[in-house]
């Protein structure tokens, strides 16, 4: 993957940056020391890495102006950091860059049941929000694989979603309001506990703007009262298509349901020699949740069960109780791991139609045969956001190269289907290349030129979602 050429420039003044920060900071939030600033070199797209000039830590906003100013009067590339869970390289750095990380800045500042809004400093991890609430009966919706350990600073980088964003959406409809510091050191109010604020809706450029913008330091969160109850079914398949046709009919017959997952027959293998769900054997399956009181769930599954044995389903297992629902969602929840110990792997993050489902999978399975790599498919299916994971060997020679460009093919498909490039994992240097497959150059320059207002230097987080080609121009400005 292509990288930027370091700033001669800003390396040569290593110890000039780093002495002005220290003088802003605390002593412990700088961190220099090459064996330290190792442990920033990549995220979860760990494949591609760089160590980056220097680490900031801070603990309030005002520490994050401060660094940022510093940066900016140096013209020194920041690259903001949540938890580093970013599957698609959006916060690895550059050899000339400063991460400013946001693991310390995770308290709760307010919470407001009567207004339902949580507010929370950026760096707190994505559970942890409805850890906060929830023994008053309430949580946050957007439920990411990764939410265990990410943060709501890369959430709203990247627009994340997760399971149950089929009936809640993804971070943009839970999102209220943040602070943000740009790249100059402003700290600037965006929103608030209220819908609709006045003026250009600039909370929606920062959400899923992939730290291109500035930092987000604090969010403002939607929070809902907990449904009545909640109860998964399990329905698998003897195939792909089937499975995919299933939740087509489902989503048009209008049914909603909080939840539609689907796995084939590599991740349910891999899942079940991992965890040991329980999981049939069958080609692909599928986990429909749906909440509210026992009479709704009732009336909704039975709809769920009418449509899916149009299929023929291989089983069909409905939780009778929390320990059988558990088990359900166990090898889904376990699934990314799962897959891990098996080999190496890529997960991708297109979208596309529901009705498309049938046919893309199946386009992946002759994809996969023809690139000669293991496509296992793991995804939110009620609203297409694929994940397909792309198995491969880091060790063999040529092998990362093939898995890029099977990646590659397979998310030109999701675009020609009507599609896009990502659904919640962001571009990052990922799909960087790409963006010329889904968007005109005219679309690109209008994204641009919406970076040069809060970014005139392109300091933030370089390298990422824009070809190196096209806002080489900007960059080198």
């Amino acid at each position: 993957m292509e990288m930027p050429k370091a700033s001669a420039l800003v390396l040569s003044r290593k110890d000039q940056i780093v002495a002005r920060l220290r003088a802003v900071l605390p002593d412990d939030a700088v961190i220099d020391d090459p064996a330290e600033t190792r442990a920033y070199e990549c995220d979860a797209l760990s494949a591609y890495r760089c160590p980056p000039l220097a680490v900031v830590l801070p603990r309030t906003t005002d520490e994050v102006a401060a660094a940022l100013k510093v940066c900016f009067e140096e013209r020194v590339p920041v690259v903001p950091r949540g938890a580093g869970t970013s599957l698609a390289g959006g916060s690895m750095p550059t050899e000339d860059s400063v991460v400013v990380g946001l693991a310390r800045m995770n308290a709760v500042l307010e919470t407001d049941y009567e207004n339902r809004f949580i507010r929370v400093e950026a760096g707190r991890t994505n559970l942890s929000v409805t850890g906060a609430v929830e023994a008053d009966g309430w949580f946050y919706a957007p439920d990411p694989s990764s939410q265990l350990a990410c943060a709501i600073s890369g959430n709203i980088a990247m627009n994340s979603g997760g399971a149950h964003c089929l009936k809640y959406g993804v971070t943009t409809n839970n999102l209220l309001g943040v602070t943000l510091v740009t790249m100059a050191g402003e700290v600037v109010e965006i929103g608030g506990p209220y819908s609709d604020a006045g003026g250009l809706d600039l909370l929606g450029v920062v959400c899923g703007s992939e730290g291109q913008l500035g930092i987000v330091t604090e969010a403002c969160l939607r929070i809902l009262p907990k449904p009545e109850g909640a109860r998964p079914v399990l329905i698998g398949f003897n195939s792909n298509e089937v499975a995919g046709a299933c939740v087509a009919d489902i989503i048009k017959a209008g049914v909603l349901p909080v939840a539609i997952e689907f796995m084939d027959r590599p991740c349910i293998v891999a899942t079940e020699a991992f965890c040991h769900a329980g999981y049939p054997d069958c080609e692909a399956l599928l986990i429909v949740e749906c909440e509210g009181s026992e009479a709704e769930i009732d009336e909704q599954l039975g709809l769920v069960r009418e449509i899916a044995m149009r299929h023929d389903p291989v089983e069909f297992r409905e939780a009778r109780d929390a320990d059988e629902a558990g088990r359900i969602w166990l090898g889904r929840k376990s699934a990314f791991g799962a897959m891990g110990q098996i080999n190496d792997y890529m997960c991708l993050d297109g979208t596309i139609p529901v009705s498309s489902l049938p046919e893309v999978l199946r386009r992946i399975g002759e994809l996969s045969r023809e690139f000669g790599l293991d496509v296992a498919n793991v995804f939110h299916a009620g609203d297409g956001n694929m994940h397909p994971l792309i198995l491969y060997n880091a060790n063999k020679p040529g092998d990362q190269e093939k898995c890029e460009e099977l990646g590659a093919a397979i998310l030109t498909l999701c675009v020609e289907m009507g599609g896009c490039l990502t659904g919640e994992h962001g571009v990052g240097i990922e799909k960087r290349d790409l963006m010329t497959v889904q968007f005109a150059a005219v679309d690109l320059e209008a994204q641009m030129r919406v970076k040069d207002v809060f970014d005139p230097r392109w300091l933030l987080n370089p390298a990422k979602v824009f070809p190196l080609s096209v806002s080489a121009p900007r960059r080198e400005a």
